[in-house]
């Protein structure tokens, strides 16, 4: 009964931290994915695209605001090498960025290093303490 009640527990406390970091994440390589429905239909990321600048994988996305209203998001560069490993992903913090109503606005990163090959741009919803 202990180990049940754990359980159940633990999971509550996952699906409670479940919205704050579920958004949408667009590929350099094509792929998109959505981890929260209702917000992928308030904004979309687009128009990915990739460059090297000094050596260095630059990378840019169109974040896309779908409604009538302000939104407070957070976006994220996530960088990969060749072998599919994430380069310095501890180093690298969401974002801040408001969009207005339909408004939308390019971002762009630089890879940390030269051994990026390709990247993922998430974008969530900021959520205040």
């Amino acid at each position: 009964m202990k180990k049940l009640i754990t359980i159940l527990v633990l999971g509550l406390m996952m699906t409670a931290c479940a919205p704050h970091t579920a958004g949408v994440m667009a590929s350099s390589t094509g792929e998109v994915r959505v981890d929260n429905g209702s917000f992928a239909g308030e904004v979309s990321v687009e128009q990915l695209k990739s460059r090297q600048q000094g050596g260095f994988l630059q990378g840019s996305g169109l974040i896309i605001s779908k409604v009538a209203t302000d939104l407070r998001l957070q976006y994220k560069f996530t960088w990969y090498d060749i072998n599919g490993y994430t380069l310095d992903d501890e180093g690298s913090a969401w974002k801040s960025l408001k969009l207005h109503g339909k408004q939308q606005m390019q971002v762009s990163g630089l890879a940390p290093n030269t051994d990026a090959v390709r990247y993922e741009l998430y974008v969530r919803k900021a959520f205040s303490n």
